[in-house]
């Protein structure tokens, strides 16, 4: 017995040498909050650079939908154009968008680990199930069904990250490469679909999606260690995620579905309306009944922040407007394959990755009104230039400058957005806030496609003319880019952020607090001999 204890004392003494050093060295405390046992810098790059592919690997199937779902549905039977065949792009950005709302609550209370293997699970099964589909309807249904694997994913990833880093430099760069992941993995694609569709057939996409996540998502989950949940004793807010997505989603569904249908049929007002009363309802809870609420109202106390959000989500649908109907007038209008587009795409990965590093370089030098003003700006002017373009014309002339313009915009948006967010809460709230900003993102890009759908079939109505229709949409992109500009000089108002470390003593004391029990637990574990 006598050396059990002395054991449990010099295992105690090592916790405390550990705890002391996680508050005298900053860096050593990058990962403590995973676990302690992790010693290896090697292993650590390692994970982050498993953490990134995750990401970069359910952007590719994000990509894919956008890429090559005008040939999609025309091999599926459904009619081919932006206003009817829009939910082969806007089925899985929905779901992803709308179930990364309570994602990351899942994550701080189950553990962003667990969770995000979950969603890696999840993403595998259905991307399978999609090269199985037959029809157009099924095919949209699983789509969407696979985009709650890549919401359960994303804020998840980001959180391991944003909850074991401390504000600063460390923190800053590492969200860049996780930003960079989402143009490469836009990229890659393109690519991949085009070089699927040309070759052998569209089911392989998905077929291959299977594979490459099972790689990347396996590897990550073996050497991923079991974390601790920030908040392990907290609940979810079941009611408060009922309602919030189902009102989100019924919202969308109404306004993708309204260019296919028309806004004269009946449903098309039951769901809007029911849509708008489940949002309000999910605010009266949030604001009056939940105990743990999927937002909570301190977040929004940050000067600006309700704006910025609205700058933010009107940015991300004027983003995926211009993409959508850049991609139909390359492939209706222009007679380009996919591939052929994936190739000319190439100048937006290598401007949109540098274009993250830069954004993440600004953040402590520049406002991020600022940030967030130049991102909105280049996709209105992206916009524009699509807009105005001759039916034929060189790729150089307009569309390579809007490629380069656009490229700008979800990474200044993005990462500006996310470290803003990140850095604006506490660390129990880091999920929280990263799928605030991942809903404003994946939800507005495919919430875009239903407004501008509605408003080229409209103009159709009146003077049939597929130019028409893709111009008024185009501006329809620019005019509210033009007004997220407006919002942010005027409303938007967000100081440098230059903080190295956990400034709240709140949040010093409990990552002390996390990491002081996770050292006496593998002191104790160590005493019973695993000493993994």
């Amino acid at each position: 017995m006598s050396q059990i204890q002395q054991e449990v004392n010099e295992n105690s003494q090592g916790a405390s040498i550990h705890i002391a050093r996680l508050e005298t060295e900053p860096h050593r405390r990058e990962f403590a909050a995973i676990s302690p046992n992790i010693v290896s810098k090697t292993r650590q790059g390692v994970i982050i650079f498993f953490i990134v592919a995750s990401n970069m690997v359910q952007m590719i199937s994000n990509m894919v939908g956008l890429a090559a779902g005008l040939e999609i549905s025309r091999v599926l039977g459904a009619p081919v154009g932006p206003g009817k065949a829009n939910w082969a792009a806007a089925s899985y950005p929905l779901t992803q968008g709308t179930f990364v709302l309570v994602s990351g609550r899942l994550g701080s209370v189950y553990g962003h680990r667990n969770v995000l293997v979950a969603g890696s699970i999840w993403l595998v099964l259905w991307s399978l199930v999609n090269g199985f589909c037959t029809t157009f309807v099924s095919f949209n249904v699983v789509r969407a069904l696979s985009g709650i694997g890549g919401a359960l994913i994303m804020p998840n990833a980001v959180a391991l990250i944003s909850s074991t880093i401390p504000p600063g430099r460390s923190r800053n760069i590492t969200l860049g490469f996780f930003g960079a992941s989402a143009p490469i993995g836009s990229y890659l694609g393109a690519i991949w679909a085009g070089i699927f569709v040309q070759w052998t057939s569209w089911k392989w996409i998905f077929f291959g999606l299977a594979i490459m996540g099972a790689v990347v998502f396996g590897a990550l989950g073996a050497l991923l260690p079991p974390d601790r949940p920030v908040d392990r004793y907290g609940k979810i807010d079941w009611i408060g995620a009922l309602l919030g997505t189902s009102g989100l989603i019924l919202f969308n569904v109404a306004w993708n579905q309204a260019p296919a249908s028309g806004w004269n049929a009946p449903f098309e007002i039951v769901i809007i309306t029911v849509s708008i009363l489940l949002l309000g309802l999910f605010g009266l809870w949030e604001y009056r009944f939940a105990d743990t609420p999927i937002m909570p109202l301190d977040i929004w106390a940050t000067p600006s922040f309700a704006v910025l959000v609205f700058v933010v989500l009107l940015s991300f649908m004027s983003n995926g407007i211009f993409l959508w109907y850049m991609v139909a007038w390359m492939q209706l209008l222009r007679g380009k394959t996919i591939l052929q587009f994936g190739i000319e795409w190439t100048p937006f990965v290598i401007v949109a990755t540098a274009g993250t590093f830069i954004a993440a370089w600004l953040i402590p030098r520049l406002a991020a009104q600022w940030i967030l003003a130049i991102g909105s700006a280049t996709i209105l002017i992206a916009n524009i230039l699509l807009a105005t373009m001759p039916v034929q014309q060189m790729y150089w002339a307009q569309v390579f400058p809007a490629t380069i313009f656009m490229a700008f915009c979800p990474d200044f948006v993005y990462v500006a957005a996310q470290i803003v967010a990140s850095n604006s809460v506490k660390r129990r709230q880091q999920g929280i806030a990263a799928s605030l900003i991942a809903t404003l993102n994946l939800y507005g890009n495919s919430l875009g496609l239903g407004f501008a759908g509605t408003i080229e079939t409209e103009v159709n109505k009146k003077r049939p003319d597929q130019v028409l229709g893709f111009r008024a949409a185009l501006y329809f992109g620019a005019g509210i880019a033009l007004l997220a500009v407006i919002l942010d000089m005027l409303f938007v108002r967000v100081i440098k952020d230059e903080r190295e470390g956990w400034s709240d003593p709140a949040d010093r004391e409990e990552f002390i607090e996390e990491s002081s029990t996770t050292a006496i637990e593998l002191a104790t574990s160590m005493v019973h001999g695993d000493r993994t």
